[in-house]
């Protein structure tokens, strides 16, 4: 039951973020596109609702609980970003918008958009971790959370490649910029 709703709250994710930028860009309808796009965050709620209501009933934990734990972690820490990501190809598309920018390649912007973007990833792992750490206290029963345990694994995984990157595009963004070679003149024909 947990995993249906998980992919149905991932399906209405999409279908409220492209309904919502429809709604602004082709028809013009902005209080509709707010109103789509706000509730956007209710699926995330909704979600934990239905793993707590499950838990708090006596259901016993499984990977899909967890597994909703870590796709509330992950959409709060990515949502909004996502959203302006989609925001922006979308106006450029639709509405005659300016073209999406290319992130910085060297120098200062670079390395903050990398520990930006390692932040994000943080806490995503962050509220997944809190949330299982809160199901695990409400159920209060460790026989029925056992499942739950084996999802700290995969955040642990996703943040050692996630500073792997940032550590990387760091090292990148600190490269000198290319020099620019002055073209050498054409040998002399007439000699």
């Amino acid at each position: 039951m947990v995993v249906t709703f998980i992919l149905a709250a991932e399906v209405l994710f999409w279908v409220l973020l492209l309904g919502g930028l429809a709604a602004r860009y082709l028809l013009r309808m902005r209080r509709v596109s707010t109103v789509a796009l706000l509730l956007v965050p209710v699926l995330d709620v909704a979600l934990l609702a239905v793993i707590v209501l499950h838990l708090r009933a006596g259901g016993t934990a499984d990977f899909s609980h967890g597994l909703g734990a870590l796709y509330l972690g992950f959409t709060v820490g990515y949502g909004h970003s996502i959203i302006r990501w989609a925001d922006v190809r979308f106006a450029h598309r639709f509405a005659g918008g300016p073209p999406p920018e290319k992130g910085p390649e060297r120098g200062p912007a670079r390395l903050r958009a990398e520990w930006t973007a390692w932040l994000r990833g943080l806490v995503a792992c962050l509220i997944g971790a809190a949330v299982l750490t809160g199901l695990i206290l409400l159920v209060g029963d460790p026989a029925r959370t056992t499942a739950l345990n084996s999802c700290y694994p995969p955040l642990a995984i996703f943040m050692f490649w996630n500073t792997v990157i940032a550590v990387w595009g760091s090292v990148a963004s600190l490269r000198p910029e290319p020099v620019a070679h002055p073209e050498e003149p054409a040998p002399d024909a007439s000699r």
